[in-house]
């Protein structure tokens, strides 16, 4: 489109669009958000006000229609996820799509489809962050055989420093988040980036506290996932906000010939192997040109303008991690292993 202004309307105000894509779109030029809708009138109109947004829609429908508009942030919970992106495209709007993509894969596969109707517009989905520092030097040390061949990777997530944590309403109730339990979808997407996508799952679920501020939970609090990877190796996931005191959320990938341990909280890397005289643990630091970070907003504009593809994270990836999640959905409610 050439280096007009790109025109972003906002549909829905949530934590990280306040928190990453307003600053991150307010820090490049070329970039104006130009209008918003929220939940409710009130809540538009605060939020315009709160990111200096001129105007405000009474609803998502309007905005996506706006011709003043060349572009779409969907920030709502999932369950608008596929309804406003698939309309986004249909009125020509490239579209910038917080995770999680959908409420399960099929309305993945549907988005997908409409991206690929609509080669001239970017579909980009907002990627999985935490380990962006480090895919990177992981990609390479595994392909390097640092610990040979890999047979397990074994996953927790939940850790921390003794807090219970607690997830917004919306995350325990199917109706607004869809198939994907808690972080799933986000973590198996960070883990397939190094190890590739899994063959087949078998997972377990368990719901604690069902409590929510938006009424009883219908999403589990726990989740257990074995999985196969490529090669033969094995995946294994355990998630919950229960798991208090457990440390920092991390990741270990067990090889014939030596260990690489991701403290995903504690931005650590530590290559553990058999030396000459024992075993030696080493720190491993990804180089600076390495070490990738946050860049999304930068990422989606410049996708917009030619200069560069859409790498994190694509569609076609999204859909995969939820394909992975209906199919640990699949697996817990119905007692079997499942093919992904």
């Amino acid at each position: 489109m050439g280096e007009r202004e790109l025109r972003i309307g906002i549909v829905g105000a949530g934590g990280i669009v306040r928190e990453r894509h307003v600053p991150g779109f307010g820090a490049l030029s070329g970039v104006r958000l130009d209008a918003l809708v929220n939940r409710t009138p009130e809540s538009s109109r605060r939020a315009a006000a709160e990111f200096g947004v001129p105007r405000v829609h009474a609803n998502w429908r309007d905005l996506v229609t706006d011709p003043d508009l060349d572009a779409v942030l969907v920030g709502t919970w999932p369950y608008l996820h596929a309804p406003v992106t698939l309309a986004a495209l249909d009125a020509g709007k490239h579209v910038l799509l917080q995770a999680r993509l959908a409420m399960d894969a099929e309305e993945g596969r549907a988005i997908r489809a409409a991206a690929l109707a609509h080669p001239e517009l970017v579909t980009m989905v907002v990627p999985a962050p935490f380990t962006l520092w480090a895919d990177a030097a992981i990609q390479e040390l595994l392909a390097d055989g640092a610990i040979g061949e890999l047979r397990l990777v074994r996953a927790f997530w939940g850790g921390g420093d003794g807090a219970m944590r607690t997830y917004p309403g919306w995350r325990r109730q199917r109706r607004y988040s869809g198939n994907n339990v808690m972080e799933l979808g986000i973590v198996y997407e960070m883990l397939a980036r190094w190890v590739g996508h899994a063959a087949w799952v078998q997972a377990s679920e368990q719901t604690f506290s069902a409590r929510s501020e938006l009424g009883p939970a219908d999403v589990p609090d726990l989740v257990s996932v074995h999985a196969g990877l490529p090669g033969g190796a094995l995946l294994s996931l355990d998630m919950s906000p229960h798991a208090r005191f457990a440390g920092s959320n991390a990741v270990h990938l067990f090889g014939s010939d030596g260990t690489l341990v991701v403290d995903i909280g504690g931005q650590r890397l530590v290559l553990r192997r058999e030396g000459d005289t024992g075993p030696v643990e080493e720190d491993v630091t990804p180089e600076p040109d390495r070490r990738g970070g946050w860049r999304v907003e930068e990422e989606f504009l410049g996708a917009v303008r030619g200069t560069e593809q859409v790498r994190l994270t694509d569609v076609d990836t999204a859909v995969r991690y939820m394909e992975f999640t209906d199919a640990a959905r699949r697996s817990a409610a119905e007692g079997r292993r499942v093919t992904v």
